[in-house]
């Protein structure tokens, strides 16, 4: 647990019957990287932090989860560096951080209503806020119906896609909360809004000892990833075969795409250049990744991350995908994976794939994309909110 002697820290326990809540600041920028005078990264330490996970899934995940596994593996680096973590998150989770836990088991596994589990999470979480410095959220819009009754500043990392008009919205109501996106690309449909971003923060994997380097052995492309139009398997698949090449086929059918699947993708999975295996593990991923010369993700939407694209990365197969969503700024073009502005153009980088550097690919991952950078990322935003940056 971590020292209470904080010096001037705010919110080191329970304020005083009727003093004033947090109140979040205003709309602004915030860059995650902060230096000194001499140039060095400066350490924002000892923190007492609340992380908020969805209840879904277990932290980590036992097989899909991507929000899942970069909540876990930021609580994991946060406590080794020495803060003081609580993990808000369903019980079965795994943390070396404080867990509690506001569901008796993962949604997915103990049923119920899944809106009212998250709004118990978040009420456990208004009366315990003054037990935090910081509250660190991945609910999404959840929390922020709290209002002014947490007693620590709330920050919320954005996960998924912003291009709804929903979203629009929802977001230009709620202007005053602390945001931190996941790529500069996921702003863009609402960069006329206002908002109060702190930060764009990659996510960060241990891609350094969870994948190892592959060879691209097997000489095939692969395809790997939920089976939903959005990511776009069969386009894959008949971009393999119109280039003449092997093409081996991985990941879930989420259930509300089962349709799809039967009739866009099974089809195609009777091509003898086609091998289909189901959903991977860790292990499964590199291996058949790994063997990989090329990782074929044409993306049909503009996809604000994507962990694929850096585990892919971190086994040193190379990216083919289209030039759209937070790919550009992930990768340079040419050095680590082709990208291209149309469907058609897909063939041929298919066909010069193998000519780039796996060790160079492995590499870029592996130091832009770890927990330690992640890490470092959150706690300039958390010395910003809390009042500590330089």
């Amino acid at each position: 647990m971590g020292s209470t002697n904080r010096g001037t820290r705010q919110f080191l326990g329970p304020r005083p019957h009727g003093a004033r809540p947090y109140q979040q600041p205003g709309p602004g920028t915030y860059s995650a990287i902060r230096r000194g005078s001499s140039g060095h990264q400066r350490r924002y330490t000892d923190v007492r932090i609340a992380q908020v996970a969805p209840l879904f899934v277990p932290v980590p995940p036992r097989e899909y989860g991507g929000t899942e596994r970069v909540v876990h593996t930021l609580t994991q680096e946060l406590v080794a560096r020495g803060h003081d973590v609580t993990l808000f998150a369903s019980a079965g989770s795994q943390t070396s951080a404080t867990l509690h836990s506001s569901s008796p088991a993962p949604l997915w596994q103990a049923g119920g209503d899944a809106l009212v589990w998250h709004a118990i999470e978040v009420e456990e979480l208004v009366k315990r806020s003054c037990e935090f410095d910081v509250i660190h959220s991945h609910l999404d819009i959840l929390p922020w119906l709290g209002g002014d009754r947490y007693e620590a500043p709330l920050v919320t990392t954005l996960h998924g896609r912003l291009d709804q008009p929903e979203w629009q919205r929802l977001l230009s109501e709620f202007k005053q909360w602390p945001l931190v996106s996941i790529s500069n690309a996921q702003r863009k449909p609402v960069e006329d809004l206002g908002l109060n971003w702190m930060a764009t923060v990659y996510h960060g994997l241990d891609l350094e000892h969870i994948y190892s380097q592959g060879r691209g052995a097997g000489g095939y492309l692969a395809f790997v990833g939920r089976l939903t139009p959005e990511k776009g398997p069969a386009i894959a698949i008949q971009t393999a075969i119109r280039a003449g090449m092997k093409i081996v086929v991985a990941g879930p059918i989420p259930e509300q795409e089962r349709a799809y699947f039967e009739s866009e993708v099974e089809p195609l999975l009777r091509n003898p250049l086609v091998e289909w295996v189901g959903e991977l593990d860790d292990e499964g991923k590199n291996r058949v990744i790994g063997d990989a010369i090329g990782f074929l993700v044409p993306i049909q939407w503009d996809e604000p991350f994507g962990l694929a694209f850096i585990e892919a990365l971190a086994t040193g197969t190379p990216l083919i995908s289209l030039a759209r969503g937070s790919l550009p700024e992930l990768i340079e073009n040419g050095r680590h994976g082709i990208l291209v502005n149309e469907e058609r153009e897909l063939v041929d980088a298919c066909k010069k794939i193998d000519s780039l550097d796996r060790a160079e690919c492995r590499r870029w991952v592996i130091e832009r994309f770890s927990p330690q950078h992640m890490a470092e990322g959150y706690e300039s935003v958390y010395a910003h909110v809390t009042g500590e940056a330089a």
